[in-house]
């Protein structure tokens, strides 16, 4: 039998840890929870969580070192699964409340506040897979979202997967190279979201 994969979940202060450790655990993988940047080095795939505002969550990133660590880990093509804010993260800026946040600019794209009349975003929604989706598989699925903020777009694109709320198409989970991450929360969806883990733990071994 393989050994386990070792997955760690950087905390900087404002992320969903417990539920996404006890999904991840639940699904096979052996996971470290660390502000440590160089604990979670020699891990096999990392997880960038998020919640609450994204300028604040950028904020402590930076703080406990993972901006510079997350930068590393892409740039040396290893595995990364960003959640929720910490998808939102990945890309290149964020407008939020007025305020212009920087991002890690892994992705292309802008978080802003979704232009649809019933905010935030709350419930099961469906997701239409990218193109040349692997995580998908091609399979239309039900997760679970809770936000207010994303990344709009236009039309389909080839690393996107997508949801649309009161008409609003916008990015519900990218797979971008080694990077895979997604708006909805996987350790909140319940069989599908704990299937989605599982076939991302299965593309790393």
């Amino acid at each position: 039998m393989s050994d386990p994969v070792r997955v760690g979940i950087i905390d900087h202060g404002s992320g969903n840890l417990h539920s996404a450790r006890r999904a991840l655990r639940q699904v096979g993988a052996e996971v470290i929870v660390s502000n440590d940047p160089s604990a979670l080095l020699d891990t096999d795939a990392l997880v960038l969580p998020g919640v609450g505002a994204l300028a604040a969550c950028m904020t402590g990133l930076r703080a406990m070192g993972g901006a510079r660590l997350v930068r590393q880990w892409v740039d040396e093509g290893r595995p990364l699964l960003g959640i929720c804010v910490g998808h939102q993260m990945l890309f290149e800026r964020g407008r939020e409340r007025d305020v212009d946040v920087r991002c890690l600019g892994v992705l292309p794209g802008v978080v802003e506040e979704l232009p649809a009349e019933r905010l935030p975003h709350i419930g099961w929604n469906t997701v239409i897979p990218a193109a040349d989706s692997a995580l998908f598989q091609g399979v239309q699925e039900r997760f679970y979202f809770v936000h207010s903020y994303g990344v709009v777009v236009t039309g389909p694109h080839d690393h996107f997967t997508t949801a649309t709320h009161q008409g609003a198409t916008f990015v519900a989970a990218a797979e971008y190279g080694s990077v895979t991450s997604t708006q909805f929360h996987p350790e909140k969806s319940g069989t599908a979201g704990l299937a989605l883990l599982t076939r991302w733990l299965n593309q790393l071994s």
